[in-house]
């Protein structure tokens, strides 16, 4: 992939962003979510490449664009998969809260896992406990791996979690350690990237979320060089068959960064909708201007570019509409 698409690539996710900041704290998820599409749809004519949706707004009876399937860009350039969330945290958007964001990844064809629309049981981390845990110990075992390799005490671990009833028996068993926990209300992505960014100050993300939402951070982490595993968890015979249909033919296999995003080049793409973790949100300023804040990153070089930008609303016909 050409170095020049990371800055086309951020384009896509800041006109994403700027669509559906107006919706926050209205009360309208579903508002927030459609502009977010409609913005990041349009502008992904502009990007020079021949993409297909692998992970997108679901199938094409469910999603008028950004479907799976969906093919994207100029048409001219790399063929390449495509993985987006236009607002990831619609809930987030919707109720005025912190760590919505418009996010998107690219990969050589082939390379990234396409994930089905169901739970995935998950641990993210940092560079500095890339290699050092593993999902399939108890989350006690995992705090105090986690303690002995940082050189901290497991009461000075902050682990990241998102607020759900699922979760009851990990909080309890995380309290039970003495580990300090930091609640998610929503916005999985941003969750499972935290512990690679110091200073957000999360050690490690632990729990169930989306499996299309776990691809996504594990192309954030390949280039951060921090770590995801994860495990589906589906719920039913048809959603075994969906797995398989989709060509994970053990669908309850341990998956690595490299079985998600696979081992060659990916470029990573986000700007903060609302405040969060490691992006600011878009920030209305006088004289018709916003200024949004963006990470876009690269795996093959490690290259990581925040990106701050002020933006004239009435030079940006795709907004008008």
């Amino acid at each position: 992939m050409e170095r020049e698409l990371a800055l086309e690539l951020v384009r896509v996710t800041e006109l994403a962003a700027l669509a559906s900041a107006p919706w926050m704290g209205r009360g309208d998820k579903n508002a927030a979510d459609a502009a977010a599409t409609e913005a990041m749809r349009a502008m992904f004519d502009t990007v020079s490449i021949r993409g297909t949706v692998v992970i997108g707004e679901g199938e094409m009876d469910e999603a008028p664009m950004l479907y799976i399937g969906e093919q994207v860009g100029s048409m001219q350039g790399p063929e390449l998969d495509v993985a987006v969330d236009p607002l990831e945290g619609t809930e987030i958007v919707a109720k005025g809260l912190n760590n919505a964001l418009s996010v998107l990844a690219v990969a050589g064809k082939g390379q990234l896992l396409h994930a089905p629309d169901m739970y995935m049981e998950k641990l993210a981390v940092g560079p500095a406990l890339a290699g050092k845990l593993n999902l399939n110990d108890p989350v006690r075992i995992t705090v105090e791996k986690a303690a002995l390799a940082l050189g901290k005490k497991v009461s000075d671990l902050t682990v990241m979690i998102l607020d759900r009833e699922r979760h009851a028996g990990i909080i309890r068993e995380l309290r039970s350690t003495g580990a300090r926990i930091k609640f998610l209300s929503d916005g999985d992505v941003a969750g499972a990237i935290a512990p690679a960014f110091p200073e957000a100050g999360i050690d490690l993300y632990v729990g169930s979320g989306g499996a299309p939402e776990g691809v996504l951070a594990a192309a954030a982490l390949k280039c951060l060089g921090g770590e995801i595993q994860g495990r589906l968890m589906p719920e039913n015979d048809e959603q075994e068959q969906r797995c398989i249909s989709m060509g994970l033919t053990d669908p309850r296999k341990l998956l690595t960064i490299d079985d998600m995003v696979g081992s060659g080049d990916v470029i990573f793409a986000a700007t903060g909708v609302t405040p969060g973790e490691f992006l600011g949100g878009v920030r209305y300023l006088a004289d018709q201007r916003a200024e949004t804040h963006s990470i876009v990153m690269r795996a093959q070089t490690r290259t990581i570019r925040y990106i701050r930008s002020l933006h004239y609303l009435p030079s940006k016909p795709l907004l008008q509409s």
